[in-house]
């Protein structure tokens, strides 16, 4: 399986000949269920995503502010497991046209299922990447980091502003595809502006690893994605779109859901389709 899908550098390497950054948008998988999360998916890459990102809704999210907090009780009362996310993934495949999915999850589910396994089945479903918030490079490269570059899904991890230059290294001689950096202390969430210092910050990321550094935490309007985009390979963006959903389960308004997800996708993608259609693709 090594080597048998390299998608996430594929995306990469376009964004860099079209001179913008990803636009990688987040959902938690199994929000507000199983069956709608498929039909989110395709309307985020019908949006712009170059990248989607699904949580694995755990009991315990300590990495996630409440926005994500709730959908991953929400998608975890609707039933939603690994073994579910995993089928998800297989279904969204079909829909994504060669979209990449990272799985952003937590450790405890993983060792749960078994290192190996795990790492078996998320390349069986079509799974391209697996960032793993709460297990640093060191304890990852004893069984997950080598388990998942083995089945051919990249391993990410995440930089954080209080992380060491050693860290950093690390971080990125243990990572495939990308780095996530987080702009800032904390969980994730909506913020009113992005760090002052966070140019200088990723610059200095940028020196230390070889692989594009995307951005998240924190980055929830078309003016911050442009603003982290200058300085970015790639932006994430995850609770500005969870809140959509929440907005549509406590509506009531499901059935209009996956229109509004796209709409709120494409007008925080807006700044990178503008750059993009600058200089000539698309």
């Amino acid at each position: 399986m090594a080597g048998a899908r390299d998608r996430i550098s594929e995306v990469f390497a376009r964004c860099a000949k079209e001179r913008r950054a990803a636009f990688i948008p987040y959902l938690t998988a199994g929000d507000p269920d199983l069956e709608t999360t498929p039909r989110l998916v395709e309307a985020l890459v019908a949006a712009g995503a170059d990248i989607v990102e699904l949580g694995v809704p755990f009991s315990d999210p300590i990495a996630d502010g409440p926005v994500n907090q709730r959908a991953a009780y929400r998608a975890l009362a609707s039933g939603t497991t690994v073994s579910a996310v995993l089928q998800l993934v297989d279904r969204c495949r079909e829909r994504c046209f060669g979209v990449p999915i990272v799985l952003f999850t937590y450790f405890n589910p993983i060792h749960a299922r078994g290192v190996t396994a795990f790492a078996e089945q998320a390349a069986e479903s079509g799974v391209d990447g697996v960032l793993c918030v709460d297990l640093p490079p060191e304890e990852a490269e004893i069984e997950l980091a080598p388990a998942l570059r083995a089945s051919g899904v990249d391993p990410i991890f995440l930089i954080a502003p209080t992380s060491t230059p050693k860290r950093i290294r690390r971080a990125g001689k243990s990572s495939r595809g990308f780095v996530y950096y987080v702009s800032r202390t904390g969980t994730t969430g909506e913020r009113a502006a992005v760090s002052e210092t966070l140019r200088r910050e990723v610059r200095a990321v940028k020196r230390r690893v070889g692989l594009p550094v995307a951005v998240g935490f924190g980055i929830s309007t078309p003016e911050q994605v442009a603003e982290v985009a200058a300085i970015a390979d790639g932006v994430v963006v995850g609770s500005a779109l969870v809140r959509v959903v929440e907005e549509a389960v406590e509506s009531g308004s499901l059935a209009e859901l996956p229109e509004a997800l796209s709409q709120r996708a494409a007008e925080l993608a807006a700044p990178l389709q503008r750059r993009r259609r600058r200089f000539g693709w698309g």
